[in-house]
């Protein structure tokens, strides 16, 4: 049984590798068929000044180009012509640093990446296409390689909580050909922040809690809503230490869980801390404006906070405008997908969700008690799994059986042998972060931020891809909620890198 549900994850593994290749190429196909089709909107882009200090490259206007150079300028325009939008951002601060006050909204992570890979692996090419089509071209690799790690720890992840390889495998599809797959495959910091945040989640659900630590810490230097991933351990800690001090009644080991529940919550958020102290040296002490900025001033003097609502009118209703209902009908289909995948989840087990995980449903509490994994005999229709025999159900959930029993110093809420024995299925509380994640992320999209920008802001939450891939197999739904979710991703991947690699408006 062991051998064949290795097989079957193998061949899964493959097959989600191979979807997320073949689906950046898809991407990079339409973006040159499009970009050969019609004349940008906006060539501004392509403008690249020397750089305010001394430490940075070359700019584009200071290179010569030689006889052998000229015959490589067509692929070096093809790359500088695709830096649109925030791309111009990232590049830029990769080859002079962080020059203006706005460009402190984007944080450090894939800056940093784009400036080393340049001046390593890919400093041979700088003399034929230049310094800055290689910055573009490095910041394309690193986005690909990412965006096919994140697909394949998502898939990991889906497989570890959702006890359902089948499932898993259509949710991580689906990811691949998500509505802001045109993000994933530009120079923006979807693909990096995906890839640190899922990957977080599953080592995190596997037990290796110091490394999801990092991995989570390393999200929020990619964006700053990584921050939030922090509440993944806050969650667990709460639950760790509960068990601790009401159950075990141990007060030395509730002390040392919460202790150490706060240092990693302390560390995720650490790198977007120290990147707005590097900010203010840069902008209050060591600037060298003769006026000291606003925010400067404040009693928080965070800014960040200061910029998005300074340089792109980002706050509470600000948004709620009539001119920007069609960016609202932009964004009608991701935050209606996102509403209906947390009614779904809360309405199965609303007692857990309303406890935080503490109190246990009772569908669950009955299904633990009879041994009846959470799979076909328990109801997929309503529970959100695909229709498989209780066999199948118990090789999917053999995957996280592999790792042996975690050690009660990681502090990660995971069930004991025991518990497993009992229930083999799927555990509600496993989901609950993830929804209350999805919750916040989803309301801070609709109510402050720019709502067009939700369709990338909440592409990399699991969830939607758990109960997406669901609705199109669960015989509960009629088979044209599947073809509209299809439809809704290949439109917007057509029309996306239609309008976005033109430099128009999307999202």
């Amino acid at each position: 049984m062991a051998g064949k549900s290795f097989s079957a994850d193998h061949r899964h593994t493959h097959l989600i590798l191979k979807f997320a290749v073949v689906s950046r190429l898809i991407l990079i196909s339409l973006i040159l068929l499009w970009r050969s089709l019609l004349n940008p909107y906006d060539t501004s882009a392509s403008i690249n000044p020397t750089c305010l200090s001394n430490s940075g490259s070359n700019s584009s206007s200071e290179f010569e180009w030689t006889p052998v150079r000229i015959r490589m300028r067509r692929l070096a325009s093809v790359i500088e012509d695709s830096i649109v939008w925030d791309s111009v951002y990232f590049v830029r601060i990769a080859e002079c640093g962080y020059e203006y006050e706005q460009t402190y909204a984007f944080l450090p992570l894939l800056p940093i990446c784009i400036s080393l890979l340049s001046r390593t692996a890919f400093a041979p090419f700088v003399p034929f296409i230049g310094q800055r089509a290689v910055l573009g071209l490095s910041g394309y690799v690193l986005n690909y390689f990412a965006f096919v790690l994140a697909a394949f720890y998502l898939y990991r992840l889906s497989a570890i909580i959702l006890k359902d390889s089948e499932l898993a495998l259509r949710a991580s599809i689906l990811f691949c050909l998500n509505p802001a797959s045109i993000f994933y495959s530009a120079i923006y910091t979807e693909s990096m922040y995906a890839l640190c945040s899922i990957g977080g989640m599953y080592y995190l659900m596997r037990g290796s809690t110091n490394i999801a630590t990092l991995w989570l810490a390393l999200s929020g230097f990619a964006r700053s809503n990584g921050v939030l991933n922090a509440g993944y351990i806050c969650f667990q800690t709460m639950h760790m230490s509960y068990k601790a001090a009401f159950v075990r009644k141990h007060a030395g080991v509730t002390f040392i869980v919460l202790l150490s529940g706060a240092l990693r919550c302390l560390f995720i958020i650490s790198p977007f801390i120290a990147f707005q102290a590097y900010g203010y040296y840069n902008m209050c002490v060591r600037g060298t404006s003769n006026e000291m900025r606003p925010w400067c001033k404040a009693k928080l003097p965070l800014l960040y906070n200061y910029i998005q609502s300074r340089y792109w009118g980002v706050g509470f209703l600000k948004y709620f405008q009539v001119k920007q209902i069609p960016n609202f009908v932009l964004a009608s289909p991701i935050l209606f997908l996102a509403l209906c995948t947390i009614i779904h989840y809360v309405k199965l087990w609303p007692e857990v969700f309303v406890s935080l995980g503490f109190r246990a449903s009772s569908t669950t509490e009955e299904l633990s008690a009879s041994s009846i994994p959470l799979g076909r005999s328990a109801g997929s229709k309503s529970v959100g799994f695909s229709s498989e025999d209780r066999s199948d159900a118990r090789q999917g959930n053999s995957l996280r059986r592999r790792k042996p029993a975690v050690k009660e110093e990681n502090y990660v809420v995971q069930p004991s042998e025991d518990e497993e024995s009992e229930n083999p299925g799927f555990k509600p509380v496993t989901i609950v972060p993830f929804i209350l994640h999805l919750l916040f992320m989803a309301a801070t999209a609709f109510f402050v931020m720019h709502v067009q920008v939700s369709t990338r802001f909440l592409s990399a939450s699991p969830p939607l891809y758990w109960f997406g891939s669901y609705v199109m197999a669960s015989p509960s739904f009629s088979k044209r909620w599947g073809y509209i979710i299809w439809t809704y991703c290949a439109a917007y991947i057509l029309l996306g890198s239609l309008l976005f690699s033109n430099f128009y408006p999307f999202t």
